[in-house]
């Protein structure tokens, strides 16, 4: 296996297409509901919360749309690889490379807040076998560094 993956990050419509593929094959219907969230979501530039996105959603269709609706759905985009969430903000992402099925690692800042996603399928390996080590199954490593990104460090 590669250490490090390098994707064509997808945006726009190419983004949406393949988020779309990538849910039908999951099984599951790319709904106009489902359709709106993906939207918020992948308009946003830093991890944003389900209760910001039901804001976006219910702007954009004109009516109240309930965080728990929200919830359920990025859960369903979580569990297809549409979109990661990120653990100590309690915020989700789109995933700009829904077709590739790997563990992420954030890199969190806590100046602006935005994240980044970067691959390192050795480092995530490591972390997957030293937990087999001690016997422990793993379901989904979260790796998440907490720190200044280079725009706030040099503020």
């Amino acid at each position: 296996m590669a250490s490090h993956h390098h994707h064509h990050e997808l945006s726009g419509t190419k983004l949406r297409e393949a988020a779309q593929k990538a849910l039908e094959q999951h099984g599951e219907q790319w709904t106009s509901m489902r359709a709106s969230i993906f939207d918020a979501l992948a308009g946003q530039t830093k991890p944003t919360s389900a209760y910001d996105i039901a804001d976006a959603v219910s702007s954009a269709r004109g009516k109240r749309v309930a965080p728990n609706s929200i919830y359920r759905i990025l859960d369903l985009f979580v569990t297809s690889n549409l979109a990661t969430r990120v653990e100590s903000a309690n915020a989700y992402m789109v995933n700009a490379h829904p077709g590739c099925v790997h563990d992420c690692i954030f890199l969190v800042c806590t100046g602006c807040g935005r994240a980044v996603h970067v691959d390192d399928d050795g480092l995530t390996s490591a972390v997957r076998e030293r937990a087999s080590r001690e016997g422990f199954i793993v379901d989904k490593p979260v790796i998440e560094v907490q720190g200044r990104c280079a725009a706030c460090a040099a503020a």
